[in-house]
């Protein structure tokens, strides 16, 4: 069920909140209106943040592990602060700053006995994908299919970011698909 209009701007403001708290180093509580259960519901989410276009960080959870408040806000504060590919995030860069949250679905499997079969039950565009091989574990959002279109690419830089070959495949491999709902800060909510 999509989240409401509502939901969204909330989310988007304790987003940007919870960055903006770090900053002024006086932590404050988020205060809304926003009755609506799905914020206490335990649900997963990724943050993404860009300046000027490029990205400027993204962490988040695939499990649900907490209320989605609490993981956007969180995921806000680790993708501005602790995203290890940046560094932290600095006061002049805040204003310029837009945020994107994707709430996650559950997952489920994707059984496939090898690399052709994967790549045909996947869908370009909706399926956010999960490639987990022993202690390796990666995921692509489906916001990824933008920038990556053809699925052997999706698939060979999916599992370099798992560490991998771009071409490994074994039995071992385990996949998993899911839904984002995406949206961001300047877009018709």
């Amino acid at each position: 069920m999509p989240l409401s209009a509502l939901t969204r701007i909330t989310l988007l403001d304790a987003a940007r909140h919870s960055i903006r708290q770090s900053l002024d180093d006086r932590p404050a509580a988020f205060r809304h209106r926003n009755g609506d259960p799905v914020l206490r519901a335990a649900r997963a989410s990724f943050v993404t943040l860009k300046r000027r276009g490029t990205l400027r960080g993204c962490i988040g959870n695939l499990d649900a592990k907490q209320e989605l408040l609490e993981d956007v806000m969180q995921n806000a504060q680790l993708a501005a602060y602790h995203d290890p590919r940046f560094p932290p995030l600095l006061a002049a860069e805040f204003e310029d700053l837009h945020i994107e949250i994707s709430v996650l679905s559950g997952s489920e499997p994707v059984a496939a006995g090898n690399r052709d079969e994967l790549l045909h039950a996947l869908r370009p565009g909706t399926d956010g994908v999960i490639v987990q091989e022993g202690e390796r574990r990666a995921t692509f959002l489906p916001a990824v299919w933008a920038s990556l279109p053809d699925p052997r690419e999706f698939y060979a830089q999916l599992m370099c970011k798992a560490g991998l070959s771009a071409v490994h495949w074994s039995p071992a491999l385990r996949f998993f698909r899911y839904r984002a709902e995406s949206f961001s800060e300047g877009e018709p909510i």
